[in-house]
């Protein structure tokens, strides 16, 4: 297949943010006429899908009317339909495809897949209008993390994401990134317009991966190794937290606390009243900003095995670990996955990916990441001289 349009990427604004909001969230035009949707923008999962009326048995309050269906159903042997099943699955409804996606907080939805108009735009300037499969979904269980959003945008590996289908479409090629600002919003893009690859860190995804992987991790803090080792990781856009299994977790939260004992006039401690997340501390006065108190903290890192003795490390300073709670204390962003019910693997989620532009290259089966100020779109390479 000839990628007509290789050289061009869609860029969509991302709003939200980690902490007060708890998500990010992009605008996603359907239909035709073309109709608004606030979808969340999901790297660990594939499916595309919205709130639906078809009519809607559950669906929690969305910030649009519910999604009305076109009449252009998926039939169940389409490849599309295939990837979202069981390997035993039979067609009991040949004509339609239904589908169940759950996801690691708990929730789920249920529905059937339509084929519908996304209206897109080129960052070179041209329009695309694409039929894309996605999920009808009639039947949702809000999970532990539930926003307020009309649905989720799939952008995993799996045939039925949105970067699989715009890609198999011919329309861009196979890759899709994000950029998360700490001041909030950024940007999400799918193909290879908007970065110079030589300026980017990249680790190569295991071939077996189903999820966004940049393989097996050591931990570092402050430059030096932990004990924890083999911590399969994966990058999780959908996740606002990063979560790390028990013996990590414990590794890095007992040197966090034991660098703020060694501050000079224990200028911390511990905020047991503040419900924000597990591990907050209180300063001599309320805190507004990361900034007041990045000094006291320690950057920590994600090696991964590079290129013969060389490691690529992914560097998560303090402002991207910390937040500041409505009380004006420090909280640590980086929770107990084991806790959380994560099985035998690691989540970098949003909060250490911000002021990063991170890319999937599915193409070459490869994570790249690159720091970078998330608050302005780079400018196409169509407009470069």
């Amino acid at each position: 297949m000839v990628l007509n349009r290789v050289g061009s990427s869609i860029v969509l604004p991302v709003d939200g943010n980690v902490y007060p909001t708890g998500s990010y969230n992009v605008t996603l035009l359907v239909g035709n006429p073309p109709k608004p949707y606030f979808l969340d923008p999901d790297t660990g999962s594939d499916l595309t899908w919205l709130q639906c009326d078809a009519p809607c048995v559950q669906c929690t309050e969305t910030p649009h009317p519910l999604y009305r269906p076109t009449s252009e159903l998926v039939i169940c042997k389409d490849p599309i339909c295939a990837s979202l099943q069981p390997g035993d699955y039979r067609c009991e409804s040949p004509q339609q495809c239904d589908y169940e996606v759950e996801y690691a907080d708990g929730g789920s939805s249920l529905g059937v897949l339509v084929k519908d108009v996304f209206p897109l735009k080129l960052s070179s300037g041209g329009q695309l209008s694409p039929r894309i499969a996605l999920g009808c979904g009639y039947d949702q269980l809000p999970g532990s993390s539930h926003s307020f959003i009309d649905g989720v945008l799939g952008l995993g590996r799996g045939k039925s994401s949105l970067t699989s289908q715009l890609s198999a479409q011919g329309l861009v090629r196979n890759i899709v990134g994000h950029c998360l600002s700490s001041k909030g919003g950024g940007y999400l893009f799918f193909g290879d317009d908007l970065y110079d690859p030589s300026r980017v860190t990249w680790a190569s995804m295991p071939r077996d991966s189903k999820h966004y992987s940049p393989g097996i991790a050591e931990l570092t803090f402050a430059g030096k190794p932990t004990r924890s080792r083999n911590l399969l990781i994966l990058f999780d856009s959908g996740s606002s937290y990063t979560y790390l299994s028990s013996q990590a977790y414990e590794d890095l939260a007992s040197r966090v606390i034991r660098e703020l004992k060694e501050l000079k006039g224990k200028p911390f401690k511990e905020a047991i009243d503040d419900p924000t997340l597990p591990l907050c501390w209180k300063g001599r006065r309320p805190y507004k900003n990361i900034r007041d108190v990045k000094k006291y903290f320690k950057p920590f890192a994600l090696g991964f095995p590079g290129t013969g003795q060389s490691k690529t490390e992914f560097e998560i300073p303090p402002e991207s670990y910390l937040i500041i709670s409505s009380k004006g204390n420090v909280c640590l962003g980086v929770l107990n996955g084991t806790e959380a019910g994560l099985q035998n693997y690691n989540v970098v989620g949003d909060i250490s990916m911000q002021d990063k532009m991170v890319i999937y290259e599915n193409e070459r089966q490869m994570i790249g990441w690159a720091p970078a100020s998330c608050n302005k779109v780079p400018k196409s390479k169509a407009f470069r001289s």
